[in-house]
């Protein structure tokens, strides 16, 4: 790949921004990386933003970790009649369910052991705002039913409570799993889905975009450059090739951590600064491979039913995606849980729960 003329990569930068109103806020150099592009499918992805941002519709966006989710809801708020109200931002796999009801539905007095006086959940905060509900297919079964009665009625009961509050909120949604599967698997209501995806944005993968990495990077370089107040490093083209090689699991979120690091160490890019050098090969020949994942262990009988075998077969994908991961990054796990998309101290666990503190 061709690390382009730098003054045209600006000029395709701002034409991309200023083709959507959407992508603007008072931040003008916020790192929107994720929402620019010269694609067609990232021109696609601003033109539902703009046609959909008027109006009150739920919008469902669909997308892997890292694509850049959150930022289009924000860019749907703020293009919206509601941008002067609230922005309420709900993490649906953050707690645990119970927890997550009265987070978003809120409580009365009296309602549990500890409930001394009324919260109002994020529902009632967001009135005639904008409620961002990321990762929607992590929400329990039992809660499917109120976020549809909101979605449908305007109104819910709080926790205890023995009259219905009523709300005007545009909801938003997000996941980076299939909710068509976990509809048909019973995970995920189907009136619900349907209430949801009135509209459907998807984002397209980083390696689906390879095209625009150039420019996403020159892009990054130059926010945090002037956020740190530092000269940006310079790239040498082998240094691009390799970012134009590899397939970036974690997206537009990964690319734009690593050039945050090189920024702020003041440094190009560097072999124990992220992982690319290992998923390129070809491009890297002495890197040494990897060491092989020792096998798992059989844990499931040979009478298992299809569901435990898919059970084992998610639990070893999962183990084998943290193992590559914790190698890419030399088994630095800060880093290999922010290009997985979880936090420091779930990566810890999970690395016990798969026994792959021994490996290390």
């Amino acid at each position: 790949m061709q690390w382009p003329d730098l003054q045209k990569l600006r000029d395709d930068r701002d034409d991309a921004a200023s083709s959507s109103d959407t992508t603007r806020d008072s931040h003008a150099r916020r790192p929107c990386g994720a929402l620019l592009g010269t694609g067609d499918r990232m021109r696609e992805v601003r033109d539902l933003i703009g046609r959909v941002a008027d109006t009150d519709v739920t919008v469902l966006i669909l997308g892997e970790s890292g694509t850049g989710k959150e930022l289009v809801a924000r860019a749907i708020h703020a293009a919206s009649p509601r941008c002067e109200r609230m922005f309420m931002k709900v993490n649906c796999a953050a707690l645990p369910a119970e927890l997550l009801e009265s987070e978003l539905f809120g409580f009365d007095r009296g309602a549990f052991t500890g409930a001394i006086q009324h919260k109002p959940g994020k529902f009632e905060f967001a009135n005639h705002g904008t409620m961002f509900l990321d990762e929607i297919t992590e929400m329990s079964p039992p809660l499917q039913p109120k976020l549809l009665q909101v979605l449908e009625a305007g109104e819910f009961a709080r926790l205890g409570g023995r009259q219905d509050v009523r709300v005007d909120v545009r909801v938003v949604a997000a996941t980076n799993r299939n909710l068509e599967l976990a509809v048909a698997d019973g995970h995920f209501r189907e009136d619900l889905f349907f209430r949801l995806n009135v509209v459907c944005i998807a984002l397209p993968p980083l390696r689906q975009r390879r095209d625009e990495i150039p420019a996403l990077t020159q892009h990054f370089l130059e926010y945090y450059a002037e956020r740190y107040h530092k000269p940006a490093p310079a790239l040498a083209h082998d240094t691009l090739r390799m970012f134009g090689a590899y397939d970036w699991p974690g997206n537009v979120r990964e690319l734009e951590s690593l050039i945050k690091r090189m920024v702020i160490l003041g440094t190009p890019y560097e072999p124990d600064m992220g992982p690319v050098p290992a998923i390129a090969p070809a491009l890297a020949p002495d890197v040494a491979p990897a060491p092989v994942l020792p096998p798992v262990p059989p844990i499931v009988p040979c009478t298992a039913s299809l569901k435990d075998i898919g059970r084992t077969a998610a639990r070893e994908a999962e183990r084998e995606l943290i193992y590559r991961t914790l190698e890419q990054t030399r088994w630095n796990r800060r880093a290999a849980a922010e290009i997985l998309g979880v936090s420091y101290k779930a990566l810890l666990y999970k690395i016990k729960e798969a026994d792959l503190d021994s490996v290390s």
